[in-house]
């Protein structure tokens, strides 16, 4: 079988890889297609180390995204309890319900912190008390925070 030749990707090919990565091909479909077309350039040993700087930034670009959350996680626990104030009915239940963007208010008048209303969990709320919800802050960080819904 023949050599396989390692080449940068210029533009995402299907089947094949991204833009930016480096793969191995058939040589004639290196020399006959993908450099000619633009599409592919060959690896020397510059472009790898290019490449590997690439990848580096890119790995200090998501444990700082990451260590950023984990701050908003420890801000968030800090504080622990958030008030969220509504108009109450019959048996101490709420008119309506808590909703993650009123969550996300919350937080964002007492902390500063701009959370996405996406990462928000919230239990169902009906009544006054005190309740668990989760927020996403990253893939791999997730903080608990208490609401606790009081009458207006």
């Amino acid at each position: 079988m023949a050599k396989r030749l390692q080449v940068l990707l210029n533009k995402s090919v299907n089947k094949l890889g991204k833009s930016g990565e480096l793969v191995e091909v058939a040589p004639g479909y290196a020399r006959n297609y993908l450099i000619p077309q633009g599409i592919a350039t060959m690896a020397t040993p510059g472009i790898l180390r290019q490449v590997e700087q690439r990848k580096q930034k890119e790995r200090e670009r998501i444990l700082s995204i990451k260590q950023e959350a984990e701050s908003q996680k420890t801000a968030l626990q800090t504080i622990g309890r958030f008030v969220i104030r509504k108009q109450l009915g019959e048996k101490e239940a709420i008119f309506g319900t808590v909703t993650t963007q009123e969550v996300a208010d919350v937080i964002q008048e007492n902390t500063n912190l701009q959370i996405d209303k996406r990462g928000i969990t919230l239990p169902e709320i009906s009544k006054i008390g005190f309740y668990q919800a989760e927020i996403k802050l990253h893939p791999e960080v997730t903080a608990t925070i208490e609401i606790q819904v009081a009458p207006l």
